[in-house]
């Protein structure tokens, strides 16, 4: 699969086969492409908590929140949640900043899980400090971003921005309809 392609099917997941288990070691790998990334001053300040085990999902969830423009959706059912997360923290004792380190470290991550068969959802709204408390996180990492993997069940396809509409929307048959702006629109000068 040539970058392009990669990039073309990474896209943001959010419902999953929950019989598809994934190992630990699949997310130690996919880990491993974010400690490989760019990282700014080469500090590599970002610390990763590996969630499979799945009465730890299931305290995990309810610290997530999972579409904003889908209003009426409260997130994936029973049967269609993540089957491992990957919790992204910041090491304060190594920096105080993290800059973008964590959206690197994610699209790495999401990049190689797409490679692998699987899919996911970056999600920054995270009510920290329960899931600080259910994962018993120490108060020197910074909770930045929680990755929700799994096997993707659902169909998501790009298109063409209308009217300047940037709201995903799903259809009547669940399909996941993403607006994305034309490179005419986004390159201001050639």
């Amino acid at each position: 699969m040539n970058l392009r392609n990669l990039i073309e099917k990474t896209r943001t997941f959010r419902r999953f086969e929950d019989n598809h288990e994934i190992t630990a070691d699949t997310l130690a790998s996919l880990v491993d492409l974010a400690r490989l990334s760019a990282s700014g001053a080469n500090r590599q300040p970002l610390k990763y908590i590996l969630v499979t085990d799945r009465a730890q999902r299931e305290a995990l969830y309810p610290c997530l929140a999972w579409a904003g423009y889908l209003t009426t959706w409260e997130g994936p059912d029973p049967g269609e949640r993540p089957t491992a997360y990957i919790v992204i923290l910041g090491d304060k004792e190594i920096s105080e900043s993290f800059g973008i380190d964590h959206g690197i470290a994610a699209q790495s991550i999401m990049l190689g899980a797409t490679e692998a068969g699987l899919g996911g959802c970056i999600i920054a709204s995270i009510k920290k400090e329960r899931l600080r408390t259910v994962l018993e996180i120490p108060k020197q990492y910074e909770i930045l971003l929680v990755l929700a993997l799994g096997k993707p069940v659902e169909k998501v396809v790009l298109e063409t921005i209308s009217n300047n509409d940037v709201k995903y929307w799903r259809d009547d048959k669940s399909v996941h309809h993403v607006p994305k702006r034309t490179l005419d629109e986004i390159i201001l000068r050639r």
